[in-house]
């Protein structure tokens, strides 16, 4: 299957919604889901309101329209319901946790704690969720003032440029520990 490209457009007299466009059907006809009981037992439908953010689903043809009860911003929510929605057509696309959590690690290993490492540090992977990636810095990352573009300009840039799927990497560290953190409380 090619890869699903999909639109996302937030309604300009509500910011509350957002309409995705898929380039293939999702589904035949149209249907509503007012509440997480109203969609069960349709996977599309429980992917997207176990994202808890989520108040309604509309679904028509290809155009998933999502209204959200959080205040959530929309670049971080959309890229949720792009990777159910491409799981819902393809689920050959999602990885599974611990085959991501794997991968994640020798993207760690091979291409940016080498990097890190010229600068005294290292990256530790903590964890893998289905969204997000948790690391901690350790040696010179540890309290470095250049911690924040670090894990934006580097590793969150390498690991989403192979894994799509990932909305964001934090960092878990407490900087203003170690012995000679540039944060101070």
């Amino acid at each position: 299957m090619s890869q699903i490209q999909i639109r996302a457009d937030v309604d300009r007299h509500d910011i509350n919604i957002c309409r995705f466009t898929v380039d293939r059907p999702v589904y035949a006809g149209s249907v509503v889901y007012n509440s997480p009981q109203e969609a069960r037992g349709e996977k599309l439908g429980e992917a997207l309101f176990a994202l808890n953010s989520i108040a309604k689903v509309e679904i028509t043809d290809n155009v998933v329209t999502v209204t959200k009860k959080t205040d959530e911003d929309w670049r971080i929510l959309g890229r949720k319901i792009g990777m159910s929605i491409r799981g819902y057509l393809d689920p050959s696309s999602v990885v599974p946790v611990e085959v991501l959590r794997e991968k994640v690690r020798e993207i760690i290993d091979t291409r940016i704690n080498p990097d890190v490492a010229a600068h005294g540090g290292y990256i530790e992977l903590v964890d893998v969720k289905p969204n997000t990636v948790y690391v901690r810095m350790r040696g010179g990352c540890h309290g470095c003032g250049a911690a924040d573009a670090t894990l934006r300009m580097g590793i969150e840039r390498i690991i989403r440029e192979k894994y799509p799927q990932i909305v964001e990497v934090l960092d878990v560290t407490d900087h203003e520990t170690g012995t000679n953190p540039y944060y101070r409380r």
